[in-house]
């Protein structure tokens, strides 16, 4: 058999319209080719299926139990054409994005909340977690793409930078550091330091070495989230270092924020996403969205904003 869409359009619009007449003029073709479709769609199905003995279009038995089949079968394919053609325009879809808890509960929620008024049919999905959990996550499939700070590459991977950020240090208004103008590595290393363990406190160990071999950064605590180094800070339990992008819960705990000079140091956060997986037109729309929010964000572009 060899059943074409042409076929089974003329042979559903000829039973809906009734006449040959109605159903070419619905499909903007001739009688003559509406006729020949129905005949190419007998043919192929080696079946009668119109008895033309009169004016008035009449199926055979075969017809009549043909027809509820193929008009399911356009309704269903044309439902689909439309689902892709919604997704194309981004008016539909679901996007899974990974970012470390800090992104997750400052900086993301109103990237998300801009980017749904726009296009109210897809549904964004944030999953928080640990720094370094980001990357894995990406690499499982688990979500579509995932935000962080540079991190080796596997072959599969692929990173788009989306802005840098000079580390600040953070610690309670009465604290010592509150009354320089300008703090330094070396002003603040002199107190005990939480950070955050695994890859973000060697590479920043590294950086200050690569600068200053006398600085060393030994920490008095290291923990998985961002959020617990800041609620540790605020109980009086030392001092620590993050991102401006996340000084809004900073300024929730009513701590100070300076930019740590003597050397500045920054990082590159990117976005990542699987290589061998092309993201759907809803995940990519909310990527471009994304870069250009964070390129008028204040604290991406003059990031001297956060020194007080």
């Amino acid at each position: 058999m060899n059943v074409t869409l042409r076929q089974l359009r003329a042979f559903v619009a000829l039973v809906r319209t009734g006449s040959f007449t109605a159903a070419s003029r619905h499909l903007h073709v001739t009688q003559s080719a509406l006729s020949g479709l129905i005949k190419e769609l007998e043919h192929g199905l080696d079946v009668r299926l119109v008895e033309r003995s009169t004016r008035r279009v009449q199926l055979s038995e075969i017809g009549e139990a043909f027809y509820p089949w193929a008009a399911k079968m356009l309704e269903d394919l044309d439902s689909a054409l439309r689902a892709i053609a919604d997704i194309k325009e981004l008016q539909t879809g679901v996007v899974r994005i990974a970012a470390p808890q800090l992104m997750a509960c400052t900086l993301l929620p109103d990237m998300v909340t801009a980017f749904t008024r726009q296009h109210g049919a897809i549904k964004v999905r944030l999953v928080d977690c640990a720094v370094e959990e980001v990357l894995d996550s990406v690499q499982r499939g688990e979500v579509d793409f995932g935000i962080g700070p540079e991190r080796a590459l596997t072959a599969e991977t692929t990173a788009r930078p989306l802005f840098d950020q000079p580390f600040v240090a953070i610690f309670p208004p009465d604290h010592a550091l509150a009354r320089l103008k300008r703090v330094t590595w070396k002003d603040a290393l002199a107190y005990p330091m939480i950070s955050l363990r695994g890859e973000y406190t060697r590479r920043l160990s590294a950086d200050l070495q690569a600068v200053h071999p006398e600085l060393m950064l030994e920490p008095v605590h290291e923990v998985a989230f961002m959020t617990t180094a800041i609620s540790m800070v605020k109980a009086g339990q030392g001092i620590t270092t993050a991102l401006p992008y996340g000084l809004s819960i900073i300024d929730q705990g009513q701590l100070e924020a300076r930019v740590l000079e003597g050397p500045r140091i920054s990082r590159r956060f990117h976005i990542f996403a699987r290589k061998n997986r092309m993201l759907s037109p809803a995940a990519a729309g909310f990527c471009d969205f994304l870069v250009q929010a964070c390129l008028k964000q204040d604290w991406v572009r003059l990031p001297e904003a956060v020194s007080r």
